[in-house]
């Protein structure tokens, strides 16, 4: 089932799946997670995202995370997309390519950017790595991310995938932002 953004503006991944809801339950430990070295919830986060990607994933997918620039890894000394998607590979036993995208733009966070702001802020943010050529390049992408707020972040990953001739991308985070709206009746 499609959502009402994705029916008007179609995202360039072809499915995504989040494990829980963002909210407050949740959002002090994917900060912590994210910010303060608590990479030991890896593991169990991990878990729950297995658990939803064993449903919807392709046997032939390879997973990748989305990558942080250089200079954000260095400050952080972590991915914590990679730390999920490298745990999700080890127990679905799929390859995990930590380098088959490169962040090339050092983008601000997009922690309090409006949605027309993320997508502007990470537009031409990415890149297929050069050492993947087009004979080598993965058929299908598990896509992984921590959070899921407007999709910007997941859209321009999904795109250069897409535009490298990937066939399908799925993305599958942690936890998606869920808005409320009015449904009229």
């Amino acid at each position: 089932m499609k959502c009402a953004s994705c029916l008007t503006s179609p995202p360039a991944f072809d499915h995504a799946v989040s494990a829980l809801k963002y909210d407050d339950a949740i959002r002090a430990s994917i900060l912590a997670f994210k910010h303060s070295d608590r990479t030991d919830l890896a593991p169990s986060f991990a878990s729950w995202l297995t658990r939803i990607a064993k449903e919807t994933i392709d046997p032939e997918s390879v997973i990748c995370p989305v990558p942080l620039h250089t200079k954000r890894l260095r400050q952080r000394k972590y991915n914590q997309a990679g730390l999920l998607a490298k745990t999700i590979s080890d127990q679905l036993s799929l390859p995990y390519i930590p380098d088959l995208l490169i962040r090339v733009k050092n983008t601000p966070s997009q922690g309090t950017k409006s949605a027309k702001e993320r997508v502007k802020n990470v537009r031409n943010a990415f890149k297929v790595n050069p050492a993947w050529d087009s004979e080598n390049l993965p058929k299908h992408v598990l896509l992984v991310d921590d959070v899921f707020t407007t999709g910007a972040t997941l859209n321009a990953c999904a795109t250069c995938l897409k535009e490298a001739n990937v066939e399908k991308v799925t993305a599958l985070t942690l936890s998606r932002v869920v808005r409320a709206t009015k449904i009229p009746i």
